[in-house]
């Protein structure tokens, strides 16, 4: 998990450079590079648009770490609900799903 945590944040600094913030077009190019599954099997084609939306909280269409911490979590929560509920109600064991890598 730590390393995760790690991974988030420099993914972060990677993509909003010096300037500390991502705006829309930062935030569709990251999505696109390390989300790319996720946004597959999303059906919103709007789905940066939405999420900048969502995570802007200043409304001033810049999000910095703080506002764009809460992608994983959310994205993780979609795939959880799209590869790992499904999968337990066919019955699937956890000893499978410990093994299971998303396509």
């Amino acid at each position: 998990m730590e390393h995760t945590m790690e991974t988030v944040l420099f993914t972060f600094h990677r993509f909003a450079g010096d300037k500390g913030y991502l705006m829309k077009e930062g935030l569709k190019v990251l999505m696109g590079k390390e989300f790319p599954g996720s946004l597959e099997n999303q059906k919103a084609p709007l789905a940066a648009d939405i999420t900048m939306k969502d995570a802007d909280q200043r409304q001033d269409s810049t999000l910095n770490f703080q506002n764009l911490f809460s992608l994983p979590a959310g994205l993780t929560a979609v795939d959880n609900n799209y590869f790992v509920v499904p999968m337990k109600q066919k019955g699937t064991k956890q000893a499978e799903l410990s093994n299971y890598s998303a396509p």
